[in-house]
């Protein structure tokens, strides 16, 4: 009876309404991926492009990696009309969701054949909306609690976070996109694309209903009109050296490499592994209804609840200790991938693997969101944070891009590819133990300086 009081207390979070907001930012940031990847993939295949082209039309992504270079615009300034009615992070969010529509429809009148320039331009639109989009939810999701509540609520901030990009990416948005262009309801690939572009029209009136951020009016300056005049100097101390100069002075440079060196090289292998799964199921045997049913569907709904999972474990034994766990585990289940293609395409198997993955991720993709949060400045709150996430996403994506090219190398070997995956996660955890000792002295540094200020 204690044990489920306990248990219910710890839910108990969940009841805050702000968390139906966050779930469905994540869902934003989530479906993008469905747009630019799953779909993208299945249908460059189905055009009979090969591996390689495949994994380097992934390169796109590389823009997630990149998007700190923009974000103190996006921190700060306003934008005219819609930040009088919707504030500073709903009025980016918007407009960036506006814009995908934009290359949403104009990717559905492109054909991969002999195109494959302008379909890669048009995908690079969506994921440069789509990465400006994520500064803007993220410093959003950061600042929608106040400091004295976000200790209690930043672990099953960022679950639902993770469930709501799953739910876009898998469970709805994923199995949706691939059951349209599926073998029972049979949309070509760009009528698939036609209907996808409804979702963010619905998402933009879901936005427009959303709260807005307490502090958010504080933060940002007008643009056009009375901006302050200054020089280049000095605008980019302010607006762009400043947010870095903070997080480095903050953690020290010793924290601050090791935090950022383990970021890159954290889910490399997971990253890869994802950048050609989609080809191995379809090389093994699976249909199109089966991915969309099994990874997509079954898979992302795992998520959402290992992401959960995941928030209680986090937040009862802590950020770090969660991250080493999934990190050895994460790295871990790709040899199950090595087995899949030994074995061939078994649903069982199938189901077990994407099972076994999604709880690996899902738990390191909790750890990781609270891990940047935690050290990310309110005062520069989508800067700090896409600083860490694009060099996440640096590893993620750019590095990534070059699976298919690997899996080419290996002769489609897919057994040695997955062992390939595993192995490259070694060194991120080496980073991890050495990034826990210096976290330490960080929070005794902390301590000291609240003491003082007191």
């Amino acid at each position: 009876m204690a044990a489920m009081s306990s248990f219910i207390s710890t839910l108990k979070p969940l009841l805050d309404r702000r968390f139906l907001t966050i779930l469905i930012l994540g869902f934003s940031s989530g479906f993008p991926w469905v747009l630019h990847g799953s779909v993208l993939t299945l249908w460059m295949q189905s055009e009979g492009l090969s591996r390689s082209e495949i994994g380097f039309i992934g390169a796109v992504t590389a823009i997630y990696a990149i998007n700190w270079m923009w974000s103190p615009f996006i921190d700060k300034f306003r934008l005219p009309f819609l930040y009088k009615k919707f504030g500073q992070r709903r009025s980016w969010i918007l407009l960036t969701q506006a814009v995908m529509i934009i290359f949403i429809l104009l990717l559905s009148q492109a054909s991969p054949q002999g195109n494959l320039v302008t379909l890669g331009l048009f995908a690079l639109g969506i994921a440069f909306a789509s990465a400006t989009q994520d500064i803007a939810v993220d410093a959003y999701r950061i600042m929608l609690f106040d400091p004295a509540e976000a200790d209690q609520k930043l672990a099953y901030s960022s679950a639902m976070a993770t469930v709501g990009w799953w739910s876009g990416y898998g469970f709805i948005g994923g199995a949706m996109a691939l059951f349209l262009g599926g073998e029972t309801i049979g949309l070509s690939w760009p009528q698939v694309y036609m209907v996808l572009a409804l979702v963010y029209a619905v998402l933009i009136v879901l936005i427009t209903l959303s709260p807005e951020p307490p502090q958010d009016k504080e933060l940002a300056i007008a643009l056009p009109g009375k901006v302050e005049r200054l020089s280049f100097a000095n605008w980019f101390t302010r607006y762009i050296a400043a947010p870095f100069i903070e997080f480095f002075a903050r953690c020290g440079t010793r924290l601050a490499v090791a935090i950022l060196l383990f970021l890159f090289c954290f889910r490399i292998g997971e990253a890869m592994l994802g950048r050609m799964s989609l080809v191995f199921y379809v090389e093994l045997g699976f249909t199109t209804e089966d991915i969309a049913l099994y990874q997509k569907f079954f898979g992302g709904l795992a998520t959402v609840v290992f992401s959960l999972l995941g928030a209680m474990i986090n937040t009862r034994y802590g950020v770090m200790r969660g991250m080493l766990v999934a990190g050895i585990a994460m790295a871990a289940s790709n040899l199950l991938y090595a087995v899949m293609a030994e074995v061939g395409p078994v649903p069982w198997l199938f189901v077990l693997t994407l099972l076994v993955d999604n709880f690996c991720g899902a738990f390191a993709t909790v750890a990781v969101i609270s891990f940047i949060s935690y050290f990310t400045s309110r005062t520069y709150t989508g800067t700090q944070f896409a600083l860490m996430t694009s060099i996440s996403n640096f590893g993620r994506t750019t590095l990534a891009a070059s699976s298919g090219a690997i899996v080419d190398g290996m002769d489609g070997n897919w057994p040695m590819f997955f062992v390939f995956t595993t192995v490259i996660v070694v060194p991120a955890l080496f980073l991890l133990a050495y990034v826990s000792k210096l976290l330490i002295q960080y929070q005794t540094k902390q301590e000291l300086l609240a003491q003082q200020s007191a």
